[in-house]
């Protein structure tokens, strides 16, 4: 890996490409060091031009952390920690498509995600990113007391339980394939404010996908303010928009940022392999 890191900022909310780094060699601490922080910094950094296999992929990955193993969305075989991310030419993409923080429903949720393009659509399959720090930081003051004390229970049902998702998916009938558990309704009490672990900033931490509802308030008053605070989270000015590349290699901090997975090109082939790295619990 090259020692010379260079970052370039995507928007003013959060965001940045990497440059001068080759990922398929041997990473310099100095080099680590600095991609790390960028990470840190920016939430979400993208390094294009990147050739790497599967292996490659686990070594820099394990840099962060030990990789977790999905327990409902199936693994390539003979890599349990890592998922292909296929969407055939003429199906709609399921995998991703509403805003989320990646697996939220764990007891200990995914600190961080990469994911890394070899073949994407001429146009369309770009991936969203809004900033839960900025998205905490504008909320009025009595609103962030009200919501410092409060705590939510994320689960999974929504998005894997067969009777919504769809029986298909755990018949192997679809590019991605998922196993049926009792984790499929797995739930976890987090707090709606999470402090980062490293650098102790606060952020909002619910989501449309997994989270379920506020612990506390009776179900009106909790689906009114998920409601408010899904809305605000995800306005423009907290946002970036990745689009993708071959060999082009994605990673972001859950722990700060949501993401959303457009969409918007059913005609078209998009193949990526995702690794997200065990965090811990939330406080």
């Amino acid at each position: 890996m090259s020692s010379t890191v260079s970052v370039r900022r995507l928007s003013g909310a959060l965001g940045a490409e990497v440059s001068g780094v080759d990922l398929w060699k041997p990473a310099s601490p100095e080099a680590f060091a600095a991609i790390h922080q960028a990470l840190l910094d920016h939430g979400v950094i993208f390094l294009r031009g990147q050739n790497l296999s599967r292996e490659d992929q686990l070594a820099f990955a394990r840099l962060f952390g030990k990789p977790d193993v999905h327990p409902i969305a199936n693994a390539m075989q003979g890599y349990p920690e890592i998922i292909e991310v296929r969407k055939p030419p003429g199906e709609n993409a399921f995998f991703g498509t509403s805003w989320h923080s990646d697996n939220s429903f764990f007891e200990c949720p995914s600190a961080l995600t990469l994911l890394y393009a070899e073949r994407v659509p001429p146009v369309g399959g770009d991936t969203l990113f809004s900033c839960m720090e900025h998205a905490y930081q504008t909320l009025s003051e009595p609103i962030r007391q009200l919501l410092d004390a409060l705590r939510a229970l994320h689960g999974a049902a929504k998005a894997y339980d067969p009777r919504t998702t769809g029986e298909s998916k755990y018949r192997g009938e679809t590019a991605i394939s998922y196993t049926y558990s009792e984790r499929v309704y797995e739930e976890n009490e987090h707090p709606v404010v999470r402090t980062h672990p490293e650098t102790g900033r606060k952020a909002l931490y619910v989501n449309p996908m997994f989270t379920e509802r506020i612990v506390a308030l009776n179900p009106d008053e909790s689906e009114a303010l998920l409601g408010m605070l899904h809305a605000h989270a995800t306005r423009p000015e907290f946002t970036c928009r990745v689009s993708w590349e071959p060999g082009q290699l994605t990673l972001w901090d859950n722990r700060r940022v949501q993401h959303y997975a457009l969409d918007d090109y059913r005609d078209h082939e998009r193949l990526m392999y995702r690794v997200t790295i065990q965090g811990t619990r939330p406080v």
